[in-house]
């Protein structure tokens, strides 16, 4: 299979207060195109830092790391903003939009700063509606950003994520801040983007979340100490139990 994400002994040190804090420490992993992985661990873990460090919105202190081909280190600030912007959707557990804008034109904002298409600011509206509308949000284009729920608000990042046909969505707690039924309807989407060839990367703290994906990486300490394969043939219910099974293992 085709890897679209592949890191080799990635390390990340951070210096605070005169002491090395190692964060990562030589992290080797891959992502094939069409997987959706799941990376957890406990608090501290290195998750999120992992999660920033292979999409080049932070950068590494040593290791390789390849998107799509092209390795992060060689890349310019330039090159690594427009490949975020061109190649990459981002989803967070803190809805980041701008105040001052609807719905809508959050979603179409990366769209319109990226020359990745020639189309007109009105083709771009209509794409945007059509992803509203697959993700169930096509009532709140018009509306501003405090006038939504906050699962609304998720599945309004969700559509912005994929407004420049990204090769690949990192989400760092897409869920976190959503109750579990909003959790469940943004989880079902991210599911069904899957399905349908998005690749994603998704850190969470929660099983039921994970148990959904295709793959989990655990990582403990700075550095990936199993990974565990889900069939989504499998119901769910016994997925959920297999993953927690492995995690308690693991030391979850």
């Amino acid at each position: 299979m085709e890897k679209i994400l592949e890191v080799k002994d990635l390390c990340k040190t951070y210096i605070v207060n005169k002491r090395q804090n190692n964060v990562l420490r030589n992290v080797s992993f891959h992502i094939n195109r069409g997987e959706m992985v799941a990376v957890m661990g406990p608090s501290g873990s290195g998750k999120s830092t992992l999660l920033y460090t292979v999409s080049g919105m932070d950068k590494m202190t040593a290791g390789d790391v390849s998107f799509c081909g092209r390795e992060l280190a060689k890349q310019s600030e330039n090159e690594l903003a427009k490949m975020r912007l061109d190649d990459m959707g981002f989803i967070f557990q803190q809805m980041y939009m701008m105040k001052n804008l609807s719905v809508l034109d959050n979603i179409i904002l990366p769209a319109v700063k990226s020359k990745k298409s020639s189309e007109s600011r009105s083709q771009t509206a209509q794409r945007a509606r059509e992803l509203m509308k697959k993700l169930g949000i096509e009532e709140i284009a018009d509306n501003d950003i405090n006038e939504v729920s906050g699962g609304q608000l998720q599945r309004a990042c969700i559509a912005r994520s994929m407004i420049n046909s990204p090769d690949m969505i990192f989400a760092d707690e897409p869920t976190g801040a959503l109750n579990r039924t909003s959790s469940e309807e943004v989880m079902e989407q991210l599911v069904g983007l899957n399905e349908e060839g998005t690749t994603i990367m998704c850190v969470t703290h929660d099983s039921k979340v994970a148990a959904k994906c295709t793959r989990v990486l655990f990582i403990d300490d700075g550095n990936i100490k199993g990974e565990f394969s889900l069939d989504r043939s499998t119901p769910l219910r016994e997925r959920e139990r297999n993953l927690n099974n492995w995690l308690m293992e693991m030391g979850w």
